[in-house]
């Protein structure tokens, strides 16, 4: 299938980042999407098909740029800990990690969250069959 648009190529780097990265309850998924309007922070447990907690830039009523991206990434900081999570796997949502993606995680360390490593099975395996 030919891809056609931004979208469609964001879609697909989303789907392989997704195919390495789960999120649990003790180590949830700390999902990022930016529209063109609003910026939404989610953190998924995927064991049990739950959103833990939720933030986002629907009632701040601010522009999408990377001050407020710092300021939704202490917000949603907040909000983890709030519901005792500590430890978080980061599903960038196919974006770059650059720009207002980088200033939601960076604002969230600085808040007090700690990022982990997500599990790679699939790269286990293949040093396993050598």
């Amino acid at each position: 299938m030919k891809l056609k648009n931004r979208k469609d190529y964001r879609v697909r780097r989303h789907m392989r980042l997704r195919q390495k990265i789960a999120g649990t309850a003790q180590r949830p998924r700390m999902a990022i999407f930016i529209s063109n309007a609003h910026m939404y922070v989610q953190f998924v447990d995927d064991d049990a098909h739950r959103t833990l907690a939720f933030v986002s830039t629907l009632k701040m009523g601010a522009n999408v740029n990377c001050e407020t991206a710092a300021k939704l990434g202490a917000a949603a900081a907040e909000a983890a800990l709030a519901k005792d999570i500590r430890k978080v796997v980061v599903d960038r949502g196919g974006f770059q990690y650059h720009g207002r993606v980088k200033a939601i995680v960076e604002a969230a360390v600085q808040a007090g969250l700690s990022i982990t490593t997500a599990d790679k099975p699939a790269t286990a395996d293949k040093e396993n069959s050598k």
